[in-house]
């Protein structure tokens, strides 16, 4: 139901999934198998977000095989470096409960700490004992990149940034092409209310028998991005993924090009711990 994009040989990514940042763990994993039985298959946890337990029982309990199923945790900001990421990813994979991980980010970059090449090749690390299939960054900007690129010669498979109509991060986007990086976009509908308000949002869904939410995130998939949405709520749920049966024309392109303000809702990866 679910397109995917590869992101090695024998790795590809969902290019829609669900995220579960700010979902209790003790409801997580009832909200997890609601949104795989209305057909997500990828599934955004963290460290931050407390809840990879429930991520991981409702995987083990979804009763599809384990490789039909994408999960993709974060190491925090208090677990940079070497040795310190090692000892993280054990924590992740035990609370998940899980015998592999399918794509592991560094969450922040944190450039005043300084630690994020070292806590890449411990990624490295894990990735060559075939714990996780992938590894990539969140919320790197270019410079953090080519740092990465230039002095350990592994490109991040996937950078997860804040992506949306008014944070449309052209630039950065342009760069993950010509480098084979998969843009995954979080807080992929904004902040949602105001931004279903817009009339060249309300005009497309209306065009397309659809709701400002739904356009909003084959917008993502339009411009070639993973998008992660999160809902606890059934309905909400099962809309968000029902986006796969429509394609946006130029005219629906251009409109919504018109919202980029480049304008951020969340941190500053340049000073975000600094």
């Amino acid at each position: 139901m679910v397109p995917t994009v590869p992101l090695s040989e024998d790795v590809s990514m969902p290019r829609l999934g669900f995220g579960v940042y700010k979902i209790p763990d003790d409801e997580t994993a009832e909200v997890v198998r609601t949104a795989i039985e209305a057909g997500y298959r990828s599934i955004d946890t963290a460290t931050l977000y407390a809840n990879e337990r429930g991520v991981g029982a409702a995987v083990r309990e979804s009763g599809l095989p384990r490789e039909d199923l994408f999960v993709t945790t974060k190491l925090w900001n208090t677990d940079h470096g070497y040795d310190a990421a090692l000892r993280a990813f054990d924590t992740s994979l035990g609370e998940l409960g899980l015998d592999y991980v399918d794509l592991y980010l560094i969450h922040w970059p944190l450039p005043a700490l300084d630690r994020y090449v070292e806590t890449w090749r411990a990624l490295q690390k894990i990735l060559a004992d075939g714990r996780v299939r992938a590894i990539g960054v969140s919320n790197f900007q270019i410079p953090h990149l080519r740092r990465l690129m230039d002095e350990t010669g592994v490109t991040p498979s996937v950078n997860q940034v804040e992506a949306h109509p008014r944070m449309q991060q052209a630039e950065l986007r342009a760069f993950h092409e010509r480098h084979g990086i998969v843009t995954e976009a979080w807080s992929p509908l904004a902040r949602g209310g105001d931004l279903f308000h817009e009339e060249v949002v309300r005009t497309v869904a209306h065009k397309h028998g659809k709701t400002p939410a739904q356009v909003v995130l084959r917008w993502h998939i339009e411009m070639g991005h993973v998008a992660i949405p999160k809902s606890a709520t059934p309905e909400r749920i099962a809309e968000n993924v029902d986006i796969f049966d429509f394609e946006f024309d130029s005219q629906d392109i251009s409109g919504f090009a018109t919202l980029e303000q480049a304008k951020r809702i969340g941190p500053d990866p340049d000073i975000l711990g600094a």
